[in-house]
């Protein structure tokens, strides 16, 4: 048996949870068996990236989970990022042309 932790951060909690998967154990496999979805009913966490340590990894179905790892589960993006700083870039574009 392999200890690892499976973690999930909604908008209002995140929640944090120790399992043991046996050796050979997928990380989708592994998100699956930690019990996760009961906490996130309203979340497909079936269809979430997810990652160890901070760093995505693509392959989820196929990669085997090793002693130790912290599997995080990503939620999906509300809103493009890049979007979000060239609205507020240009936001600001106008608060200075206005303060002229």
């Amino acid at each position: 048996m392999v200890e690892i932790e499976v973690v999930f951060a909604a908008e209002d909690r995140q929640v944090l949870l120790g399992v043991k998967v046996a050796e050979g154990t997928s990380l989708r496999e592994a998100v699956r068996a930690s019990g996760m979805a009961a906490h996130f009913p309203d979340v497909d966490l079936a269809d979430c990236p997810v990652g160890i340590f901070g760093k995505v990894v693509a392959d989820a179905g196929t990669r085997f989970v090793q002693a130790g790892d912290r599997i995080e589960i990503y939620r999906p993006l509300l809103a493009d990022p890049k979007e979000v700083r060239r609205l507020r870039a240009a936001k600001a574009a106008l608060a200075r042309q206005a303060n002229s």
